[in-house]
């Protein structure tokens, strides 16, 4: 006969925790892996009622059930297993794998439960969700990218064809015999605008237009401008004030223009949508310097951002805008890692609103 001291040793070598309960629902085994999954200790529970290791909901139930199945013989867990719902000593709740036998002892009738803890296979499976889902959404990403570049290709042309239309038009009514004043002058503001569109359109173009990096002295000051030019297209009906206060316009720095570009822009669209429902409607870009780096900041009038939204701001796939994909700082932040730089955000102020901070080193061959 196998002694209790040889039988709770071999219970404890078990991968699976090990339950044993009477059919008052008093726990009589509790192994090594139930501690570890549960965090309690066999002396602490052995003795009390099973339901201390489940969640209330449950456990207000559990004694009853076992009171039907003695009386009816309807199976609920044993014989059969299904998947329940644990609490471990400090109130989470834990997946379970459960499976339940019988046995008719001396003593009366007693439940063997074997338990697998399910927490690493269900963060797994998160983990393997996340990781499709995010593979589906930078699909698309590519393919907006690429959509982006033949839309952005496709209406330069009938612009480029309007520009010259009205430039002809405009020529032909200087020529007339009694030129018309009021209508030269509006088919030139009309050109005006087809060349300021030509010049939207071929910003754009440039921004989604997979190009290898190339680092080159660059203006910063006109970067900015362009930047704040491109932003301004999508803020006209909501009166956003975009400012730029660097004005340094013969100071160049070395970096790949079409990637700080991308940063810069992520980051003041994302300060216009915070301030265009704001009683002050203000988006400014500053330059700061020292001997190493340039710091290019970007202040709004918004709400700001709380400790919270700040710890995941800078992680892929977690944005809080409703249209957002959830990685344009994530992005930003990498791009500047790769030029030597970073990324950051200044930490909350009541009453102010958020500053981002685009650290960039100074090149050697930057000049000022």
């Amino acid at each position: 006969m196998v002694s209790s001291s040889c039988l709770h040793s071999v219970l404890d070598t078990a991968v699976n925790g090990i339950i044993v309960i009477d059919d008052n629902g008093t726990i009589l085994i509790y192994n090594r892996a139930c501690e570890n999954m549960f965090g309690y200790k066999s002396a602490e529970v052995v003795g009390k009622n099973v339901n201390t290791l489940m969640p209330s909901a449950v456990a207000e139930q559990h004694d009853q059930y076992i009171q039907n199945y003695l009386k009816s013989g309807d199976a609920k867990v044993v014989g059969i297993g299904r998947e329940v719902v644990g609490r471990h000593k400090d109130g989470t709740e834990i997946p379970i794998e459960l499976s339940v036998g019988e046995a008719q002892t001396e003593s009366g009738h007693q439940f063997i439960g074997v338990l697998k803890d399910l927490r690493a296979t269900k963060e797994y499976e998160e983990r393997l969700r996340v990781l499709q889902s995010n593979l589906v959404t930078m699909t698309r990403v590519n393919a907006l990218d690429e959509m982006g570049a033949a839309i952005a290709h496709e209406v330069n042309q009938p612009l480029t064809a309007l520009m010259l239309y009205l430039q002809t038009a405009a020529r032909r009514a200087r020529a007339a015999e009694q030129p018309d004043d009021a209508m030269i002058s509006l088919m030139d503001k009309a050109v005006v605008e087809a060349e300021r569109a030509g010049q939207i359109i071929q910003r754009m173009r440039n921004f989604v237009e997979r190009q290898a990096p190339q680092c080159i002295g660059t203006g910063l000051a006109t970067l900015i401008d362009d930047c704040l030019e491109l932003v301004r297209v999508g803020h006209e009906a909501d009166d956003v004030e975009f400012i730029s206060t660097f004005v340094d316009y013969d100071y160049q720095l070395e970096l790949d223009s079409v990637q700080i570009q991308q940063i810069l822009v992520n980051l003041i669209r994302n300060a216009g949508e915070a301030v265009k429902d704001q009683p002050v409607k203000q988006v400014v870009v500053s330059v700061e310097r020292d001997e190493d780096n340039v710091f290019v900041k970007v202040t709004d009038t918004g709400p700001g951002l709380d400790e919270e939204a700040v710890s995941h701001l800078f992680k892929a796939f977690t944005g809080t805008k409703r249209r957002g994909l959830g990685i344009g700082l994530a992005i930003s932040r990498s791009i500047a890692q790769n030029h030597g730089g970073d990324l950051l955000v200044e930490p909350y102020e009541e009453g102010k609103g958020a500053t981002f901070t685009l650290r960039l080193p100074v090149n050697s061959k930057a000049t000022s």
